[in-house]
């Protein structure tokens, strides 16, 4: 019974504190994944893919070199949700940023909504942490605050936004008679992107190509890591089990020796060698 006890009480063992990363940034990454991402304008690993894909498979690699920074990812169409909180688990912001499908969050571009969304999420972290990496193919036409007045908030709150516009500038597309060639990024916003970049401390960049965006990315992790708060957790594990499996083993042993059972095994043992003298 006192096995029994003790293991109902659920015994833990809980380990030396163990220090988690404590430099880095507060990076929130914010994806546009409006219809225009799934345009076919894109040459990647020898193939024809769409933005969308080119995205998935670059900030993934990014993601996964950013090694002790808390990472967010926004995610932005019609409406701007937040995907993933602030984490240092990369591998989990960048699974769930491969299995986003295109157009989850609408069709249009609110990329004002996105920045005010990264600026709630950011204004409660130290203020020299604080950066936006926002990507987009577009032009902002929905939403409830415009991109630039979003800036201006993300600037008061020291949030430092960079920008990217992304997609190619010429693509073939079939005509009645012969192919032509078309823009595909004529409605890209690039003086707002600018903007943006410039009232807030960050940089406008531009990637025509899957090699361009990679480049970008790679000047981002020249970001320098900052001192935040040491963090700890204690590793923690159940040992229920032992007193348990002990009063199991008991029971067990109780059992078998128990004057009734003792007598039953007597009896049958007895039993079997009378049969063995008569035959």
């Amino acid at each position: 019974w006192l096995a029994l006890v003790a293991a109902a009480t659920r015994p833990q063992w809980i380990g030396e504190p163990i220090n988690l990363p404590t430099t880095g940034r507060d990076l929130l990454l914010a994806v546009d994944i409006s219809g225009s991402m799934g345009t076919e304008d894109m040459q990647h690993r020898g193939a024809i893919a769409t933005r969308l894909t080119v995205v998935k498979d670059v900030v993934g690699d990014f993601v996964e070199r950013r090694k002790g920074d808390r990472l967010g990812l926004i995610l932005f169409g019609t409406r701007a949700y937040l995907q993933t909180p602030l984490t240092f688990d990369r591998k989990t912001v960048r699974t769930l940023l491969e299995e986003t499908p295109l157009g989850i969050a609408g069709g249009k571009t609110a990329i004002g909504d996105a920045i005010g969304l990264a600026v709630k999420r950011l204004q409660k972290r130290p203020a020299e942490n604080r950066v936006l990496v926002l990507l987009t193919d577009g032009v902002s036409n929905v939403g409830e605050v415009e991109p630039t007045q979003a800036a201006q908030l993300a600037a008061q709150e020291g949030i430092r936004i960079y920008t990217i516009g992304f997609g190619a500038e010429e693509m073939s597309v079939p005509g009645l008679l012969f192919n032509r060639t078309v823009n595909p990024s004529a409605e890209l916003d690039i003086e707002t992107l600018t903007r943006i970049a410039e009232n807030t401390g960050g940089i406008f960049q531009r990637a025509r190509s899957s090699q361009e965006l990679e480049e970008i990315y790679q000047a981002l992790d020249k970001l320098e890591p900052l001192e935040q708060d040491a963090e700890t957790y204690r590793p923690i594990r159940s040992l229920f089990w032992y007193p348990l499996a002990i009063a199991l083993l008991t029971s067990f042993c109780v059992c078998l020796l128990h004057p009734t059972l003792m007598g039953w095994f007597t009896n049958r043992i007895k039993g079997r060698l009378k049969k063995a003298d008569i035959a």
